[in-house]
C-alpha cells in the first residue's frame, strides 16, 4: 500500500446516513492549519492539544454548520500526527460540503483504513494490534468485544515480544559462530538451544489450539437445528428468535433450504441453522436441502436434533444418533437431544425408554416451555464461560498461518539439533521463525501485506 505520510487525509468517522452528528476526521502534518483556514471560533493553530473548540464552519463567508473542533497535537493522536475531529450536524450535505471543502484547502480523501496504517507505520500499534482495532468495531457479543480489547491493548502482542526476544538472543549467538567458522567453536549451547525451543514450541502450540475457541468467539457458535420433518424446528428457531423468521406449516417438509439467524445468550454470540428435515425423499429439491443439512452439520459446534418422542421410536432414534455421531466426531462437535411437543396430552407415554440414550431435554417451542433451560444447554455446551480473559486467544486466520508455519520452523530446528547440522542451517531454519513470527506483528511487513489487511478497514479508522 503506497503512503505519503506528508500529505493530510480526510474522512467521516462515523456511519454514513443521516443522524443528529456526524464526525470528520483530519490527520496529517496540516490537519489543524487547513480546518484553521474555514474555521471561525479561536485561532485552533495556538490551541493546546486535547481542546475542543466551538465554533462555525465556513466557505468563503457562506456558514456550512455550528461545530466543535477537537484539537489533538501530535505525538498526543491515535495515528501520532496532529488529528482533528469534527462534530458537525448529521446531514449528508452538511458533512459533504466540509468534507469537500477540506480537500479544497488542502486535504485529500482518506483510503479504507489509513487512520490506523498511519498509527501503525509511526509506532502507536504493532500489526496484530491494529487488525484487532477492525475486530473490535465489529465485534456483535461481550465475549468477541473482550477478545479484541485484549488484543488491541497488546495481549498478544507482548506475548509473541518474548518468544522473539529469546529466539534473537540465539540467532545472534549461531550468527557468530559462522564468524568463527574455521575455528570450530560453539557460542550457542544445544542444549539450552533445545530446552527454549521446546518451551517457545509448547507455547505456540498452545496458540494454534486456541484459534478454535477464538473463532467460535469472533464469529459465533453455529448451532445446526436438525431433525425430521415437522418435528417444529422452524417454530424452535422462531421462539430463539423471538420473531417470525422461519415459515411454519404443518405440512412436512416445507424448509427446503437452511435459514440462518443470530440471537445473543449471556454475552455469547449463537449462529443459528434452521434445516431441511433429515428424511427419505424423492422430491429432487426437498433432497438437495437434507444433503445441505448434513453440510451445515459437518461445520457446526452443536447440532440440536429435534425430534418428536410420539412419531419416533427408541431403535429410530438410536439409528439416527449413530449417523449423527460420524460427522459429530470427525468435526468435535456437540450434541444436543431435545424433545419436543411435551405439551401434547399422548406424551408422557412416550417418553419411556428414551432415557437409555443420555440426556433428553424435554421442551415445547410452541408452548415455550423449558426454553430457558435450553439456552442454558446450549452456553454449557459452547462452554466459552470458563474462559481466562487473561489468557491469550488467537481469533484470526492470518496469525493462525504464521504460527503453524513458525511451529514447523521450530520442528527443523529440534531435527537439526538432534541430527546433528551446521550452523548455518540452525540459523536459517530459526530466522525462519522469526520471520513468521514477525509477520504478525508487522515486524516484519510487505506493502501487499499491508494492501491485504487494510484495505479491509472502513474509511474514516
Amino acid at each position: 500500500m503506497s503512503l505519503h505520510q506528508e500529505e493530510t487525509i480526510v474522512a467521516l468517522a462515523t456511519p454514513a446516513g443521516i443522524g443528529a452528528i456526524g464526525v470528520i476526521r483530519l490527520s496529517g502534518p496540516e490537519a489543524i492549519s487547513i480546518t484553521n483556514k474555514v474555521f471561525y471560533g479561536k485561532n485552533l493553530e495556538t490551541q493546546d492539544s486535547h481542546t475542543i473548540h466551538f465554533g462555525t464552519i465556513r466557505d468563503e463567508g457562506f456558514i456550512i454548520d455550528e461545530v466543535l473542533v477537537s484539537l489533538f497535537v501530535a505525538p498526543k493522536s491515535y495515528t501520532k500526527e496532529n488529528v482533528v475531529e469534527i462534530s458537525c450536524h448529521g446531514s449528508d450535505y452538511i458533512i459533504a460540503s466540509i468534507i469537500k471543502l477540506m480537500i479544497k484547502n488542502g486535504a485529500r480523501a482518506a483510503k479504507a483504513g489509513e487512520f490506523t496504517l498511519r498509527a501503525f507505520l509511526n509506532g502507536g500499534l504493532d500489526l496484530s494490534q491494529a487488525e484487532a482495532v477492525a475486530d473490535l468495531i465489529a465485534s456483535s457479543s461481550k465475549s468477541a468485544h473482550q477478545l479484541a480489547l485484549q488484543q488491541m491493548r497488546g495481549g498478544f502482542s507482548n506475548e509473541l515480544k518474548n518468544l522473539r526476544e529469546q529466539l534473537i538472543h540465539f540467532a545472534s549467538m549461531i550468527e557468530l559462530e559462522l564468524d568463527f567458522s574455521e575455528e570450530d567453536v560453539e557460542f550457542a549451547n544445544r542444549d539450552q538451544l533445545k530446552q527454549l525451543i521446546l518451551a517457545i514450541n509448547k507455547v505456540v502450540s498452545r496458540l494454534i489450539q486456541s484459534f478454535e475457541m477464538g473463532n467460535v468467539i469472533k464469529n459465533g457458535v453455529p448451532v445446526v437445528i436438525a431433525g425430521k420433518p415437522n418435528v417444529g424446528k422452524s417454530t424452535l428457531l422462531n421462539v430463539l428468535l423471538n420473531e417470525e423468521r422461519a415459515i411454519v406449516s404443518d405440512i412436512a417438509g416445507t424448509t427446503r433450504d437452511t435459514v440462518e439467524d443470530e440471537i445473543t445468550l449471556q454475552g455469547v454470540r449463537f449462529r443459528f441453522i434452521d434445516t431441511a428435515g433429515i428424511r427419505e425423499t424423492a422430491d429432487i429439491i426437498e433432497a438437495k436441502g437434507v444433503e445441505r443439512t448434513f453440510e451445515k452439520i459437518k461445520s457446526s459446534a452443536i447440532v440440536l436434533y429435534l425430534f418428536d418422542p410420539r412419531e419416533t421410536s427408541l431403535t429410530e432414534l438410536k439409528a439416527i444418533i449413530d449417523d449423527l455421531q460420524q460427522v459429530i466426531q470427525e468435526n468435535n462437535s456437540k450434541l444436543l437431544l431435545v424433545a419436543n411437543k411435551i405439551d401434547e396430552t399422548q406424551v408422557n407415554d412416550a417418553l419411556s425408554g428414551f432415557e437409555s440414550l443420555g440426556e433428553i431435554l424435554y421442551i415445547s417451542a410452541k408452548e415455550k416451555h423449558n426454553i430457558q433451560l435450553l439456552e442454558d444447554e446450549l452456553l454449557k455446551a459452547a462452554n466459552l464461560s470458563q474462559i481466562n480473559k487473561d489468557e491469550v486467544i488467537v481469533s484470526n486466520i492470518r496469525h493462525l498461518e504464521a504460527l503453524q508455519k513458525t511451529e514447523a520452523s521450530l520442528s527443523r530446528v529440534l531435527n537439526g539439533i538432534d541430527n546433528p547440522v551446521t550452523s548455518d542451517f540452525l540459523a536459517m531454519d530459526i530466522k525462519q521463525a522469526l520471520y513468521y513470527l514477525g509477520e504478525i506483528t508487522g515486524t516484519v511487513t510487505t506493502d501487499d501485506l499491508l494492501e491485504n489487511i487494510f484495505s479491509k478497514f472502513c474509511i474514516g479508522k
